[in-house]
């Protein structure tokens, strides 16, 4: 299948695929070492191109990271798949939520443009947002089903949740610990009254 660019369908030439892939590769090189806010000139740079061709590919930076976070949200939805039917719906459910906050704690910014897509569905992001508060709706109704969560608890706030966890290990990254440790003060709270 050929790789489409972010505002057509239309199947890419080879030369403009190759720039898109090189594109992709040095977006991830680039936010992982200096985080979503990082230069989108640089990436270019880096890319061989001129930043007109990084804008004929990504008309904006949420969508340069949406193609980045395609790859690993696709994970996510596979794990979410693996773990639809666990014995321990509560424990599946603790899991992912685990995987969505080594997720959004891999490229610095992330939570925070996470956080932000999951209110505006008109977002770049927002492909790669809603199918996870889909799978996370499914995990969500089957822990409840087992009364391991409270009825009130919504996949929005368990997603907002996460992406702060991830934001408060992203401001303390001299504490490898600390996501774990509020993922479990917080799940705490969520079993029936």
């Amino acid at each position: 299948m050929a790789t489409t660019t972010a505002g057509t369908a239309r199947p890419m030439r080879a030369d403009a695929r190759r720039n898109y892939e090189r594109l992709l590769a040095e977006a991830r090189t680039v936010f992982a070492e200096r985080g979503t806010d990082a230069s989108l000139e640089e990436i270019a740079r880096r890319s061989g191109v001129g930043i007109g061709t990084l804008y004929r590919h990504f008309p904006n930076r949420q969508a340069i990271m949406n193609a980045v976070f395609r790859e690993a949200a696709e994970t996510l939805l596979d794990h979410s798949r693996e773990l639809a039917y666990a014995e321990r719906p509560c424990a599946a459910l603790m899991e992912w939520l685990r995987a969505l906050i080594t997720h959004a704690s891999e490229y610095r910014g992330i939570a925070r443009a996470l956080m932000s897509a999951s209110r505006d569905a008109s977002s770049a992001l927002s492909p790669c947002c809603v199918p996870l508060y889909e799978a996370g709706d499914r995990l969500l109704a089957r822990a409840r089903e087992a009364g391991a969560v409270r009825d009130e608890v919504s996949t929005g706030d368990l997603m907002q949740l996460t992406n702060a966890i991830a934001l408060a290990a992203e401001q303390n990254p001299d504490d490898p610990a600390l996501p774990d440790r509020l993922l479990n003060l917080t799940l705490r709270g969520l079993g029936p009254a």
